[in-house]
Protein backbone atom coordinates (compact mmCIF):
# COMPACT_ATOMS: atom_id res chain seq x y z
CA UNK A 1 0.00 0.00 0.00
CA UNK A 2 1.14 3.09 -0.94
CA UNK A 3 1.67 5.80 2.08
CA UNK A 4 2.36 9.76 2.63
CA UNK A 5 3.41 11.42 5.43
CA UNK A 6 0.06 13.79 6.63
CA UNK A 7 -0.79 15.47 10.42
CA UNK A 8 -1.27 13.35 12.75
CA UNK A 9 -1.17 16.15 15.42
CA UNK A 10 -0.92 20.17 15.31
CA UNK A 11 -0.97 22.97 17.39
CA UNK A 12 -0.83 26.75 16.01
CA UNK A 13 1.61 29.29 18.16
CA UNK A 14 1.18 32.91 18.66
CA UNK A 15 4.46 34.91 19.73
CA UNK A 16 4.87 35.57 23.28
CA UNK A 17 5.58 39.32 22.95
CA UNK A 18 2.41 40.37 21.36
CA UNK A 19 0.11 39.39 23.53
CA UNK A 20 -0.15 39.31 27.42
CA UNK A 21 -3.75 39.41 28.14
CA UNK A 22 -4.89 35.80 28.06
CA UNK A 23 -1.48 34.30 29.44
CA UNK A 24 2.00 34.57 30.52
CA UNK A 25 4.68 33.93 28.11
CA UNK A 26 7.96 32.69 29.35
CA UNK A 27 11.35 31.15 28.61
CA UNK A 28 13.86 27.97 29.65
CA UNK A 29 17.23 27.97 30.61
CA UNK A 30 18.93 24.29 32.00
CA UNK A 31 15.06 22.35 32.29
CA UNK A 32 13.01 20.14 30.82
CA UNK A 33 9.74 20.46 29.25
CA UNK A 34 7.41 17.93 29.09
CA UNK A 35 4.61 18.03 27.05
CA UNK A 36 1.28 15.46 26.59
CA UNK A 37 0.59 15.25 22.59
CA UNK A 38 -2.72 13.16 21.57
CA UNK A 39 -2.74 11.87 17.60
CA UNK A 40 -6.13 12.28 16.35
CA UNK A 41 -4.73 9.93 13.43
CA UNK A 42 -1.86 7.24 13.39
CA UNK A 43 0.57 5.16 10.99
CA UNK A 44 3.26 3.70 11.17
CA UNK A 45 6.21 6.51 11.65
CA UNK A 46 6.02 9.51 13.00
CA UNK A 47 8.08 12.90 12.90
CA UNK A 48 7.76 15.67 14.82
CA UNK A 49 8.07 19.80 14.20
CA UNK A 50 9.83 21.88 16.59
CA UNK A 51 9.12 25.73 16.05
CA UNK A 52 11.22 28.90 17.04
CA UNK A 53 9.33 30.74 14.84
CA UNK A 54 8.79 34.10 16.89
CA UNK A 55 11.92 33.66 19.15
CA UNK A 56 14.88 36.57 18.69
CA UNK A 57 17.43 34.03 19.39
CA UNK A 58 18.74 30.52 18.31
CA UNK A 59 16.68 27.85 20.39
CA UNK A 60 19.68 24.84 21.46
CA UNK A 61 17.46 22.08 21.93
CA UNK A 62 20.08 19.78 24.27
CA UNK A 63 17.60 16.37 24.05
CA UNK A 64 13.99 15.90 22.43
CA UNK A 65 12.76 12.36 23.33
CA UNK A 66 9.36 10.78 22.12
CA UNK A 67 7.48 8.01 24.42
CA UNK A 68 3.95 6.66 24.92
CA UNK A 69 2.21 8.80 27.68
CA UNK A 70 1.41 6.94 31.04
CA UNK A 71 -0.19 9.38 32.82
CA UNK A 72 -0.02 12.92 33.94
CA UNK A 73 4.32 13.58 33.80
CA UNK A 74 5.21 9.62 33.57
CA UNK A 75 5.78 7.86 30.23
CA UNK A 76 6.32 4.42 29.37
CA UNK A 77 9.76 3.89 29.84
CA UNK A 78 10.18 0.93 27.15
CA UNK A 79 8.41 3.18 24.20
CA UNK A 80 10.96 6.13 24.88
CA UNK A 81 12.77 6.86 21.82
CA UNK A 82 15.65 9.52 21.07
CA UNK A 83 14.64 12.10 18.35
CA UNK A 84 17.46 12.90 15.93
CA UNK A 85 17.46 15.82 13.58
CA UNK A 86 20.08 15.30 10.68
CA UNK A 87 21.31 12.34 12.48
CA UNK A 88 22.08 14.24 15.60
CA UNK A 89 20.52 14.33 19.20
CA UNK A 90 21.09 18.15 19.84
CA UNK A 91 19.55 20.92 17.10
CA UNK A 92 20.11 23.84 17.25
CA UNK A 93 17.00 26.15 15.33
CA UNK A 94 17.48 29.71 14.16
CA UNK A 95 15.15 32.67 15.63
CA UNK A 96 12.05 32.93 13.30
CA UNK A 97 13.11 29.21 12.06
CA UNK A 98 11.73 25.50 12.33
CA UNK A 99 13.07 21.86 12.48
CA UNK A 100 11.83 18.46 11.58
CA UNK A 101 13.02 15.35 13.25
CA UNK A 102 14.19 12.37 11.30
CA UNK A 103 11.48 10.26 10.87
CA UNK A 104 10.90 7.43 13.82
CA UNK A 105 9.58 4.23 13.90
CA UNK A 106 7.10 3.99 16.26
CA UNK A 107 3.38 2.73 15.19
CA UNK A 108 0.74 5.11 17.03
CA UNK A 109 -3.21 5.39 16.02
CA UNK A 110 -5.83 7.79 16.57
CA UNK A 111 -5.92 8.54 20.54
CA UNK A 112 -2.50 7.78 21.16
CA UNK A 113 -0.97 9.56 23.89
CA UNK A 114 2.46 10.84 23.22
CA UNK A 115 4.73 12.83 25.96
CA UNK A 116 7.26 14.89 24.31
CA UNK A 117 10.26 15.69 26.28
CA UNK A 118 12.22 18.86 25.36
CA UNK A 119 15.96 19.47 27.45
CA UNK A 120 16.53 23.40 26.76
CA UNK A 121 20.19 23.60 28.29
CA UNK A 122 20.38 27.26 27.42
CA UNK A 123 18.83 30.45 28.29
CA UNK A 124 15.59 30.31 25.54
CA UNK A 125 14.16 33.63 25.52
CA UNK A 126 10.65 33.84 25.43
CA UNK A 127 8.62 30.79 23.88
CA UNK A 128 7.11 30.76 21.04
CA UNK A 129 4.27 28.81 22.32
CA UNK A 130 0.21 27.60 22.14
CA UNK A 131 -1.14 29.89 24.44
CA UNK A 132 -4.67 27.80 25.88
CA UNK A 133 -3.90 24.30 24.48
CA UNK A 134 -6.21 23.05 27.73
CA UNK A 135 -3.61 20.92 28.13
CA UNK A 136 -1.11 20.63 30.85
CA UNK A 137 2.63 20.61 30.31
CA UNK A 138 5.37 19.69 32.65
CA UNK A 139 8.67 21.39 33.86
CA UNK A 140 11.59 20.57 35.62
CA UNK A 141 14.89 21.24 36.66
CA UNK A 142 17.90 19.64 34.54
CA UNK A 143 17.96 17.29 31.42
CA UNK A 144 15.56 14.63 32.51
CA UNK A 145 14.02 13.78 29.21
CA UNK A 146 14.25 10.08 29.36
CA UNK A 147 13.53 10.01 32.84
CA UNK A 148 10.09 7.76 33.67
CA UNK A 149 8.40 10.81 35.64
CA UNK A 150 8.87 14.12 36.65
CA UNK A 151 7.19 14.44 40.17
CA UNK A 152 8.55 17.61 41.35
CA UNK A 153 7.45 19.47 38.10
CA UNK A 154 6.03 22.75 37.74
CA UNK A 155 2.60 22.06 35.36
CA UNK A 156 1.71 25.17 32.83
CA UNK A 157 -1.17 25.04 31.14
CA UNK A 158 0.45 25.79 28.02
CA UNK A 159 2.36 24.32 24.74
CA UNK A 160 5.87 25.33 23.97
CA UNK A 161 7.73 24.96 21.04
CA UNK A 162 5.93 22.24 19.14
CA UNK A 163 4.00 22.73 15.93
CA UNK A 164 3.18 19.28 14.53
CA UNK A 165 3.52 15.61 14.29
CA UNK A 166 3.47 14.13 11.15
CA UNK A 167 2.69 10.28 10.99
CA UNK A 168 3.27 8.17 7.50
CA UNK A 169 -0.20 6.84 6.65
CA UNK A 170 -2.10 5.49 3.91
CA UNK A 171 -1.87 7.81 0.79
CA UNK A 172 -5.20 9.13 0.27
CA UNK A 173 -6.29 9.58 4.06
CA UNK A 174 -8.64 12.85 4.40
CA UNK A 175 -6.98 15.27 6.98
CA UNK A 176 -9.01 18.23 7.58
CA UNK A 177 -7.98 21.57 9.08
CA UNK A 178 -10.04 22.87 12.11
CA UNK A 179 -8.69 26.73 11.40
CA UNK A 180 -9.96 28.90 13.57
CA UNK A 181 -10.25 30.53 17.20
CA UNK A 182 -11.16 29.13 21.17
CA UNK A 183 -13.80 27.33 19.51
CA UNK A 184 -11.37 24.78 18.13
CA UNK A 185 -9.05 25.11 20.84
CA UNK A 186 -11.26 24.32 23.33
CA UNK A 187 -11.55 27.37 26.12
CA UNK A 188 -14.34 26.56 28.31
CA UNK A 189 -13.72 22.50 27.98
CA UNK A 190 -12.38 20.54 30.70
CA UNK A 191 -8.55 20.57 30.68
CA UNK A 192 -6.48 18.03 29.93
CA UNK A 193 -9.60 15.55 29.08
CA UNK A 194 -9.95 15.99 25.38
CA UNK A 195 -13.14 17.55 25.30
CA UNK A 196 -12.93 20.54 22.55
CA UNK A 197 -15.45 20.31 19.71
CA UNK A 198 -12.70 18.85 17.41
CA UNK A 199 -11.83 15.80 19.84
CA UNK A 200 -15.73 14.95 19.39
CA UNK A 201 -15.42 15.51 15.96
CA UNK A 202 -12.61 12.70 15.52
CA UNK A 203 -14.49 10.64 17.50
CA UNK A 204 -17.44 10.47 14.81
CA UNK A 205 -15.04 10.10 11.99
CA UNK A 206 -14.34 6.28 11.05
CA UNK A 207 -12.08 7.78 7.90
CA UNK A 208 -9.12 10.30 8.31
CA UNK A 209 -9.29 12.94 11.00
CA UNK A 210 -9.33 16.49 11.87
CA UNK A 211 -6.13 17.93 13.18
CA UNK A 212 -7.05 21.50 15.43
CA UNK A 213 -5.64 24.63 14.32
CA UNK A 214 -7.21 26.88 16.49
CA UNK A 215 -6.08 29.84 18.42
CA UNK A 216 -7.67 31.43 21.50
CA UNK A 217 -8.30 35.69 20.79
CA UNK A 218 -7.71 34.71 16.97
CA UNK A 219 -9.29 37.28 14.68
CA UNK A 220 -10.26 36.53 10.81
CA UNK A 221 -8.92 40.16 10.13
CA UNK A 222 -6.91 41.68 12.24
CA UNK A 223 -3.43 40.70 13.90
CA UNK A 224 -4.00 40.61 18.04
CA UNK A 225 -3.94 36.96 19.13
CA UNK A 226 -1.42 35.44 16.77
CA UNK A 227 -1.44 36.45 12.92
CA UNK A 228 -4.90 36.92 11.50
CA UNK A 229 -6.69 34.31 9.65
CA UNK A 230 -5.64 35.70 6.30
CA UNK A 231 -1.92 35.97 7.37
CA UNK A 232 -1.66 32.69 8.60
CA UNK A 233 -4.32 30.56 6.45
CA UNK A 234 -0.70 29.20 3.83
CA UNK A 235 1.18 28.14 6.74
CA UNK A 236 -1.66 26.66 9.10
CA UNK A 237 -3.37 25.34 6.47
CA UNK A 238 -1.80 25.24 2.59
CA UNK A 239 1.36 23.62 4.24
CA UNK A 240 -0.24 20.64 6.72
CA UNK A 241 0.97 17.72 4.50
CA UNK A 242 -2.16 15.65 3.55
CA UNK A 243 -4.43 18.75 4.07
CA UNK A 244 -8.04 17.72 1.81
CA UNK A 245 -10.58 20.08 3.67
CA UNK A 246 -10.76 23.28 6.02
CA UNK A 247 -13.35 23.72 8.70
CA UNK A 248 -13.25 27.32 9.02
CA UNK A 249 -14.74 29.09 12.21
CA UNK A 250 -13.78 32.60 13.08
CA UNK A 251 -15.75 36.25 13.58
CA UNK A 252 -16.78 36.39 17.37
CA UNK A 253 -13.02 37.71 17.90
CA UNK A 254 -13.54 40.39 15.20
CA UNK A 255 -16.79 41.14 16.55
CA UNK A 256 -16.02 40.94 20.67
CA UNK A 257 -12.56 41.88 21.20
CA UNK A 258 -12.20 45.56 19.75
CA UNK A 259 -14.90 46.44 21.91
CA UNK A 260 -12.63 45.64 24.99
CA UNK A 261 -10.24 48.71 23.83
CA UNK A 262 -13.42 50.85 23.03
CA UNK A 263 -13.39 50.00 19.32
CA UNK A 264 -15.92 49.53 16.90
CA UNK A 265 -16.41 45.86 15.86
CA UNK A 266 -15.54 44.51 12.34
CA UNK A 267 -18.11 45.79 9.72
CA UNK A 268 -20.54 42.86 7.91
CA UNK A 269 -18.74 43.80 4.66
CA UNK A 270 -15.16 42.83 5.86
CA UNK A 271 -16.02 39.55 7.28
CA UNK A 272 -17.74 38.68 4.06
CA UNK A 273 -15.10 39.67 2.36
CA UNK A 274 -12.74 37.76 4.82
CA UNK A 275 -14.51 34.47 4.64
CA UNK A 276 -14.57 34.85 0.57
CA UNK A 277 -11.25 35.40 0.70
CA UNK A 278 -10.49 32.61 2.46
CA UNK A 279 -12.70 30.49 0.71
CA UNK A 280 -11.27 31.57 -2.72
CA UNK A 281 -7.77 30.30 -1.69
CA UNK A 282 -8.53 26.86 -0.23
CA UNK A 283 -10.48 26.58 -3.23
CA UNK A 284 -7.38 27.49 -5.51
CA UNK A 285 -5.30 24.89 -3.78
CA UNK A 286 -8.06 21.73 -3.99
CA UNK A 287 -9.33 21.93 -0.92
CA UNK A 288 -13.23 21.62 0.18
CA UNK A 289 -13.85 24.76 2.64
CA UNK A 290 -16.72 24.02 5.42
CA UNK A 291 -17.79 26.97 7.14
CA UNK A 292 -19.22 27.66 10.56
CA UNK A 293 -21.50 29.94 11.60
CA UNK A 294 -20.47 32.72 14.37
CA UNK A 295 -21.40 31.50 17.98
CA UNK A 296 -23.64 33.45 20.34
CA UNK A 297 -21.75 35.58 23.13
CA UNK A 298 -24.27 38.31 24.41
CA UNK A 299 -23.82 37.08 27.52
CA UNK A 300 -20.25 37.60 27.73
CA UNK A 301 -18.69 38.69 31.15
CA UNK A 302 -15.63 40.83 29.43
CA UNK A 303 -16.55 44.53 29.62
CA UNK A 304 -17.19 45.84 26.05
CA UNK A 305 -17.31 42.65 24.42
CA UNK A 306 -21.28 42.52 23.67
CA UNK A 307 -22.55 45.23 21.85
CA UNK A 308 -25.88 45.65 19.90
CA UNK A 309 -23.36 46.81 16.98
CA UNK A 310 -21.61 44.01 17.25
CA UNK A 311 -24.32 41.11 18.11
CA UNK A 312 -26.23 43.06 14.88
CA UNK A 313 -23.47 42.10 12.65
CA UNK A 314 -23.00 38.48 13.53
CA UNK A 315 -26.90 38.02 12.62
CA UNK A 316 -26.48 39.38 9.41
CA UNK A 317 -23.29 37.47 8.79
CA UNK A 318 -24.63 34.24 9.72
CA UNK A 319 -27.06 35.00 7.51
CA UNK A 320 -25.19 35.29 4.48
CA UNK A 321 -22.89 32.59 5.34
CA UNK A 322 -26.10 29.95 5.35
CA UNK A 323 -27.34 31.12 2.08
CA UNK A 324 -24.14 31.85 0.82
CA UNK A 325 -22.47 29.62 -2.74
CA UNK A 326 -18.73 30.48 -1.55
CA UNK A 327 -18.35 27.32 0.15
CA UNK A 328 -18.87 23.86 0.03
CA UNK A 329 -20.42 22.93 3.21
CA UNK A 330 -21.75 25.28 6.20
CA UNK A 331 -21.77 23.67 9.54
CA UNK A 332 -24.34 26.05 11.98
CA UNK A 333 -22.74 25.88 15.37
CA UNK A 334 -24.97 29.17 16.09
CA UNK A 335 -28.33 27.89 15.70
CA UNK A 336 -26.84 24.67 17.60
CA UNK A 337 -26.04 25.96 20.52
CA UNK A 338 -27.73 29.20 21.17
CA UNK A 339 -30.48 30.03 23.69
CA UNK A 340 -33.82 29.25 22.18
CA UNK A 341 -35.41 32.03 24.39
CA UNK A 342 -32.58 34.83 23.69
CA UNK A 343 -30.54 33.40 20.51
CA UNK A 344 -27.90 35.77 21.09
CA UNK A 345 -26.75 33.89 24.24
CA UNK A 346 -25.58 30.49 24.80
CA UNK A 347 -27.80 27.99 25.67
CA UNK A 348 -27.28 28.00 29.93
CA UNK A 349 -26.58 24.01 29.51
CA UNK A 350 -23.74 25.02 26.71
CA UNK A 351 -22.35 27.53 28.48
CA UNK A 352 -18.63 27.43 29.44
CA UNK A 353 -18.92 29.84 32.31
CA UNK A 354 -18.25 33.34 31.08
CA UNK A 355 -20.93 33.45 28.60
CA UNK A 356 -19.18 33.46 25.32
CA UNK A 357 -16.99 30.16 25.07
CA UNK A 358 -18.87 26.51 25.22
CA UNK A 359 -18.26 23.69 27.70
CA UNK A 360 -17.96 19.84 27.03
CA UNK A 361 -21.42 19.65 26.23
CA UNK A 362 -21.21 22.69 24.01
CA UNK A 363 -18.25 21.23 22.38
CA UNK A 364 -20.17 17.79 21.24
CA UNK A 365 -23.08 19.62 20.07
CA UNK A 366 -20.36 21.95 17.90
CA UNK A 367 -19.20 18.91 16.37
CA UNK A 368 -22.29 17.19 15.94
CA UNK A 369 -23.54 20.30 13.26
CA UNK A 370 -20.53 18.84 10.73
CA UNK A 371 -22.18 16.37 8.32
CA UNK A 372 -19.39 13.71 7.85
CA UNK A 373 -20.48 13.59 4.29
CA UNK A 374 -18.85 16.72 3.43
CA UNK A 375 -15.50 15.40 4.64
CA UNK A 376 -15.64 12.30 2.52
CA UNK A 377 -12.83 12.53 -0.28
Amino acid sequence: MTQQWVAGFRSAVISPYEQVRLSVPRGFAGQTVRQPLRLAGGGERLRVRLSNRYGREPLVVGAARIAVRKADDEIVPETDTSLRFSGGAEVRIPAGGEAVSDPVEMAVTAGTELALSLYLPDETGLATYSHMPMETAFVADGDLASAPGLPDAERVEARFYVTGVDVLAPEGTAIAVAFGDSWFEGVGTTPDAHRRSVDFLNARLDRGWAVNQGISGNRLLTDEVGEHALARFERDVLAVPGVTHVLVNFGINDLGLPGMAGLPPATAEDLIGGFTELARRAHAAGLKVLAATVGPYAGAVYPGVSTPEGLATRRRVNEWIRTADVFDAVFDVARAVEDPADPDRIRPEYDGGDGMHLNDDGARAMAGTVDLRDLVL
